[in-house]
């Protein structure tokens, strides 16, 4: 028992409903393209803007926004990004054009990027090393449930109220989290803040935001295009521009030496697989459900509660695995049943028995919240507690980069390959996986060494004095 007490339990709680909000907002508005489209009177173009529009600045700010937890106070951060989430959903559901959308989107995305790495964050100072690993696997189902219940949400509601109750399905929702976050969950902030880094923030927020939008332009231009090429080369550069400035500025946004610690580089790099592999089949399955099954969104959203039953499962159980014998072996392991699942899926055929596809993605949801629960379990170990809130960042940035660039790609060998499209893009997933695995299985420490330890251990007693304050 900490000197929080119970009240711990209940942060947690706020927590996980934060991380829900964030979790299905991203698959729900999927199901309302169609429909946006006529409302707003827009084109592809358009509707790609409405969900592109929410990645970007999602992907952008999620670094600065991180690092201002840190400064000014990690709970005024997350509920500042509740606020805005809240309000921008508002403004999403009556709005009378495109652009109007697009705009509230982009704000959306801004309140998005202040609640996930902050709310992840919190954990480790409300949290002793020893009840860390609960948390985090509660926090990860949180995010993983929120994806096959967007299209079970988003489905349900345009077919019983107008288009705009997919966004304001979200408001509840965050009002919960805003209110319990307020009452339940402790401020927590480097007790010696540094001076803010505006040059690291602008350079990290110019170079992401380059990245991830020649990323997502791949699909409709291809990888050749001028505009692509562009965007890609500039966001390389001004990133090796960031990551240089933060080399020689006295006070760096982010520490550059957390690449030299295995267990926070390994469980970054499970993470970052696990996340493509789980984009990567939440790309082409909806399409084999609606297009080859001729089932519609809802009906998607529910065939997918398989994976959401074994992610359920996987989370607590890695956090058990990890309790007895380390991270290495359930991560691992967990990356192992992903691949495993995903060679499975791809052998289904077009008259495949719904009980055999259910089976193949129950065990990729195991492996997913074996791996990433113990993964970022890992991360947070190795982080400063008063740079928790940059750290969590960065480890977010790179697997939604990650996921980005994966759409991409598997985009591109989607196109490329035929009549057998679903088969190659998930043979390709596991491919990365398998390497993930035997790289963990390899080099990631099973346990931090004792410094290290009795270290996190003294530290938990400096955030709990942080917390009070």
């Amino acid at each position: 028992m900490t000197e929080l007490g119970t009240r711990r339990w209940w942060a947690l709680g706020a927590l996980v409903l934060c991380m829900l909000t964030i979790g299905f907002d991203g698959t729900i508005l999927n199901v309302a393209l169609p429909t946006l489209a006529t409302a707003v009177h827009t084109g592809t173009s358009g509707l790609q803007w409405i969900v592109d529009a929410y990645i970007l600045v999602f992907a952008g700010l999620l670094l600065p926004v991180g690092a201002l937890g840190d400064r000014v106070g990690r709970k005024r951060v997350l509920i500042s990004g509740l606020v805005l989430f809240s309000l921008a959903s508002v403004g999403a559901a009556y709005v009378t054009g495109a652009g109007q959308l697009i705009a509230a989107r982009a704000v959306m995305g801004l309140g998005a990027a202040a609640i996930l790495p902050v709310g992840v964050a919190m954990l480790p100072a409300i949290f002793p090393p020893h009840e860390r690993g609960k948390a985090i696997a509660a926090a990860t189902v949180a995010l993983g449930v929120g994806v096959p219940l967007g299209p079970i949400i988003g489905g349900w509601l345009l077919d019983h109220y107008w288009w705009g109750s997919v966004f304001l399905v979200n408001v509840p929702v965050a009002a919960v989290g805003l209110v319990a976050a307020a009452v339940a969950i402790p401020e927590t902030a480097d007790p010696e803040p540094r001076p803010a880094d505006l040059v690291g923030g602008l350079l990290s927020t110019a170079g992401l935001g380059c990245l991830v939008f020649g990323i997502i332009e791949v699909p409709g231009r291809g990888w050749g295009d001028g505009l692509v090429l562009g965007a890609l080369v500039s966001g390389v550069l001004l990133l090796a521009l960031f990551g240089e400035w933060e080399r020689r500025t006295r006070y760096p946004m982010i520490d550059l030496g957390l690449f030299g610690r295995p267990r926070f580089v390994w469980g970054t790099t499970a993470a970052t697989l696990g996340t493509f592999a789980l984009f990567g089949l939440l790309f082409v399955l909806p399409q084999y459900f609606q297009t080859v099954r001729g089932h519609d969104a809802f009906a998607t959203g529910v065939r997918l509660l398989p994976l959401m039953a074994g992610l359920i499962v996987g989370a607590p159980a890695g956090e058990r695995l990890v309790t007895r014998i380390g991270s290495r072996i359930p991560i691992a392991a967990g990356l192992g049943l992903i691949a495993a699942g995903l060679l499975v899926g791809s052998t289904t055929t077009i008259t495949e028995g719904y009980l055999r596809i259910a089976g193949w993605l129950a065990l990729i949801g195991i492996g997913v919240g074996m791996a990433l629960a113990p993964a970022m379990e890992a991360v947070l170990g190795e982080l400063p507690p008063e740079r928790a809130g940059s750290g969590t960042a960065l480890t977010m940035t790179l697997r939604q980069v990650g996921a980005a660039l994966g759409v991409a790609l598997l985009g591109s060998v989607f196109s490329a390959a035929g009549a057998h499209s679903m088969a190659a893009v998930l043979v390709v997933c596991a491919a990365f996986v398998v390497l993930g695995a035997v790289l963990v299985a390899l080099f990631m420490p099973a346990r931090p060494g004792p410094a290290a330890a009795d270290k996190e251990e003294s530290a938990h007693g400096d955030r709990s004095r942080v917390a009070r304050t």
